[in-house]
């Protein structure tokens, strides 16, 4: 007899703490890239290398990810995934410069992949047609609360006591998350594992050429460009005048992080209910009303601006990794899910690198349009190529997958 799908209480909870590991570490130190600017006497663009080296090594090592994942229990991968990363961030205390640093911070990206693309398998699998987008909302909230407390802890302590011993507590917690989900994942109960044959590489080469999987995984690319772009560069614009934030106030910005982990739950069940394209629409553009909110020189408005988009970009983020199992096949999500891990972060390292590239000659004001463009180009490829609603044949498939 096949178990019942859904996730229980503390499955839940250890998917969202997963998410909360992941995201704890990956970007906080975009706080600190004006204190790394002076110190190491190095550009915008240059000391974004912190923040995008890493996005660069999720998505170089997703797709092998993807391709291995069918092979291994998706619990025990996610928590040696998260020891993994743990390292790194402790050996990026003790780096001597600035190009170490963004040495250790690739290694710590390589981890990553272990713990987002089983994650989203692992949700697919055991929540079911009817609760895929509240567990991917979990795993989102947990990504966004993670975000923001890694950000706002890098900062305050790095004003402490330095940005060595903010290294060694992020560290540290992260390691304390592994032992965590460890207790409280359950072990799956609907995966096989599978081995490649001629069969399933055919499969996946005509799979990887659906239209609605392409679309996705471009979605993908534009959401993370859009988040890392607006907060890695806004700590450059808000420590300027006329707002001159300090390295603590800065952090501080990141609360607005706290109004996405709490919506983000309540939209995973429009998501169900409505269907991914519906939400997705609204919310990009939400997001692009707020990005374009920040060009007003005003501390509360860029502030609102910020919250509003970071939100959307939550949600947005929920609606695409749950169409993933509508534009998958089951046996093909694993891999889907690694390709699409592999353009969303790409998209991040893009965001973290291509408005320095424009920063000494349009500013915020060239930031903004970016955001703004990428959120078109998503919403267009929503409409061209993702359905209206799932299917029956589509809750069928979950079912039997």
């Amino acid at each position: 007899m096949t178990a019942r799908r859904g996730l229980s209480t503390a499955g839940v909870l250890a998917i969202a703490f997963a998410g909360f590991c992941t995201f704890f570490d990956l970007y906080a130190t975009q706080p600190l890239l004006p204190m790394f600017g002076r110190l190491f006497h190095a550009s915008e663009a240059h000391v974004g290398l912190t923040v995008s080296a890493s996005t660069a090594a999720v998505a170089l090592a997703a797709p092998f990810v993807g391709l291995l994942a069918d092979r291994a229990s998706r619990k025990r991968v996610i928590v040696v995934s998260i020891v993994a990363l743990s390292l790194p961030t402790f050996f990026s205390a003790a780096a001597n410069g600035l190009g170490e640093l963004i040495a250790w911070r690739f290694l710590a990206g390589l981890a990553v992949p272990g713990v987002y693309v089983l994650a989203i398998a692992y949700v697919t699998e055991e929540a079911g047609a009817r609760g895929a987008g509240s567990g991917m909302a979990a795993f989102v909230a947990g990504s966004a609360l993670g975000g923001l407390t890694g950000r706002v802890l890098a900062g305050f302590v790095t004003e402490l006591a330095g940005w060595r011993t903010a290294f060694v507590l992020l560290g540290a917690v992260t390691l304390a998350g592994a032992l965590v989900i460890e207790r409280w994942l359950p072990p799956s109960a609907h995966f096989t594992p599978r081995r490649p044959d001629a069969g399933a590489r055919v499969g996946r080469r005509a799979a990887m050429r659906d239209p609605r999987l392409i679309a996705t995984y471009v979605i993908g690319f534009n959401l993370l460009f859009v988040l890392v772009a607006a907060f890695t560069y806004v700590t450059f614009y808000l420590s300027a005048a006329p707002f001159l934030l300090g390295t603590g106030a800065l952090s501080a910005i990141f609360l607005v992080y706290l109004v996405g982990a709490t919506i983000t739950p309540f939209a995973g069940r429009w998501i169900d209910q409505a269907g991914s394209r519906v939400v997705l629409l609204v919310s990009l553009g939400a997001g692009a009303a707020g990005m374009m909110l920040t060009m007003i020189p005003l501390l509360p408005a860029v502030v609102f601006g910020l919250a509003t988009l970071c939100t959307a970009a939550f949600v947005s983020q929920s609606c695409a990794t749950s169409y993933l199992r509508v534009a998958a096949p089951a046996p093909l999500r694993s891999l889907a899910s690694g390709l699409y891990i592999t353009l969303y972060y790409a998209g991040g390292s893009a965001g973290a690198v291509v408005p320095g590239l424009t920063w000494v000659r349009t500013g915020w004001g060239g930031c903004v349009a970016l955001v703004v463009v990428a959120q078109l180009v998503a919403a267009l490829l929503a409409l061209g190529w993702w359905r209206a609603r799932d299917t029956a044949a589509d809750v069928r498939l979950e079912s039997t997958g």
